[in-house]
């Protein structure tokens, strides 16, 4: 998907499969925020990006390698729908409205 502002991504959540009892988590639903949570730390690539649910007490995987160093480290995500063994989700900047309207 493509939106003027380059900032808004929708990506696929990479690592689901090591975390298979994360996926049908009901915080991970369409529509749930989630938090994004930098691994400066992490032994294989300190550029990662955790995906988390918004309480950060389930992991489901990662902002794929490619796209977590663009990152600004103030996004907010968003659940967006789960194909076969996956996850999509919204990655929009901080100040972005992101909910249903009234």
């Amino acid at each position: 998907m493509r939106w003027e502002d380059p900032r808004i991504r929708v990506v696929a959540v990479a690592g689901v499969t090591y975390r298979p009892e994360a996926l049908p988590d009901p915080s991970f639903d369409p529509g749930r925020r989630l938090a994004l949570v930098p691994e400066p730390a992490n032994e294989h690539d300190p550029n990662a990006v955790g995906i988390w649910n918004e309480a950060r007490t389930l992991q489901v995987g990662y902002v794929p390698a490619a796209v977590a160093p663009e990152l600004a480290g103030d996004e907010q995500a968003l659940s967006l729908w789960r194909p076969e063994g996956g996850l999509r989700v919204l990655i929009a900047p901080a100040h972005a409205w992101i909910g249903t309207p009234r």
